[in-house]
């Protein structure tokens, strides 16, 4: 089981207390999950080989480094992922995009799949899954299985807030997937939210109730 790499960057804090603040509005949320989003994609994307080339520049000819052929692919679960998507795209923008939609039961609280589109080419691809919250972590264990069952062979998860039940369902049931979080909270509520949480994630990306 991999140990999950929790993020203490100052900035990622500061920015994620600014978003669980209840005044903070729709327009401001919007652009912090996207930063947010974009400093975890620096940290989740670390160890990614490079090679030398050569290059010229203004001056003199350069040995330096490019990203030696791994590709990537992001893969939001619908529709609070959609907020990170723009921050990691431009991290790595030659990366490709797949959706998976997936909805809580209100009385179950279990996950409903109602779409999936990945690239072709998933399985020579290195995925990572975004998702703002990690609650139950019931749509993070579907979608990743949705994933592998694809072809996909390199899969990781990056979400801003997880609670403790989340983390650990979602370790138990894909002990291979790398695991970045910004924050671990307290506890889920018997409503299955987290505590202290930020709200519905979704609702207060989109402007809706």
């Amino acid at each position: 089981m991999l140990k999950p790499v929790i993020m203490d960057h100052p900035l990622i804090q500061h920015k994620l207390t600014i978003m669980r603040d209840k005044n903070t509005g729709t327009k401001e949320f919007r652009e912090l999950v996207g930063e947010i989003g974009m400093l975890m994609c620096y940290e989740a994307t670390r160890d990614l080989p490079l090679k030398e080339v050569e290059i010229e520049t203004p001056v003199a000819v350069a040995k330096t480094k490019v990203i030696s052929g791994r590709k990537l692919a992001f893969v939001p679960i619908l529709r609070a992922g959609l907020g990170m998507v723009d921050g990691v795209m431009r991290m790595v923008p030659a990366a490709k995009i797949g959706h998976i939609g997936m909805y809580r039961d209100p009385e179950t609280h279990m996950p409903v799949e109602y779409y999936c589109k990945l690239p072709s080419d998933i399985g020579e691809r290195d995925v990572i899954v975004l998702d703002p919250m990690l609650a139950t972590g019931g749509s993070a264990i579907d979608a990743i299985a949705q994933i592998k069952s694809k072809g996909a062979k390199s899969v990781r998860f990056m979400c801003i807030i997880a609670a403790p039940e989340g983390l650990a369902a979602l370790q138990e049931a894909h002990p291979d997937v790398q695991i970045y979080i910004g924050a671990v909270d307290e506890k889920l509520n018997e409503h299955k939210y987290i505590v202290p949480g930020l709200g519905d994630a979704g609702d207060r990306i989109f402007g809706t109730k």
